[in-house]
């Protein structure tokens, strides 16, 4: 086994730029699509197929309770109706994830928030997708001035209010599965506990997007 490296400087993710000679459309989707790419690596070269996905953003609102607003919606890859919070995919080209993230609450649940900050940035599945999120933390809520029309999947989603701790209760007995649902119910527990100090602004960097982007 490969001992362990003695380092004092803080954990942060690595940008790599290796030579790829040949990126390959596998699979033209809908939402997002499948490549193989072969890559130089070490003194020969790899071949890996992955999702290329557009990314998303999310958001946990919260109200002045500290409760938090939670969505059940249908999700056909699992066949489950899924506890989740408002997401949506930065699918607009150019648009600002936190632009993209106001809309989506807009569109979804009917509110708009006076107070953003980011709650948490991770990749879904680095071993076989692109795909980054972005997790905000939503206050100082007002209604739309209007509801927003939904269909298919949105059309008969369900809404509730729960306190943090039901949520992490969720979380940590296995009730609720979902990715995006789990970190940002642990990450908001992690906030409270240090009086939310440690959430960012909510125009904070996001590198691994410029990263991945700039390939």
């Amino acid at each position: 086994m490969t001992e362990p490296r003695p380092d004092s400087s803080p954990l942060r993710d690595e940008p790599v730029a290796l030579e790829v000679i040949s990126s390959t459309r596998r699979y033209d989707g809908r939402v997002w699509d499948v490549f193989q790419d072969e890559v130089a690596y070490g003194q020969g070269t790899i071949t890996r197929d992955y999702v290329r996905h557009t990314g998303a953003v999310a958001v946990l609102v919260m109200d002045e309770h500290e409760r938090v607003l939670v969505i059940k919606q249908y999700r056909h890859p699992v066949r489950l109706r899924e506890w989740e919070i408002p997401a949506g995919l930065l699918d607009i080209a150019g648009e600002d994830p936190l632009l993209c993230a106001q809309r989506e609450l807009a569109e979804e649940v009917d509110l708009r928030a006076d107070e953003w900050h980011v709650l948490a940035d991770y990749a879904t599945s680095p071993g076989g997708s692109d795909e980054l999120i972005r997790v905000y933390l939503a206050r100082s809520l007002h209604p739309t001035d209007a509801p927003h029309p939904r269909e298919a999947e949105e059309s008969d989603m369900e809404l509730r209010w729960v306190t943090l701790d039901e949520a992490l209760t969720a979380v940590t007995s296995g009730a609720v599965g979902n990715s995006i649902f789990t970190i940002a119910m642990l990450s908001a527990e992690f906030a409270r506990s240090r009086n939310w100090a440690t959430v960012r602004p909510a125009d904070a960097p996001w590198p691994q997007l410029q990263w991945r982007d700039d390939r």
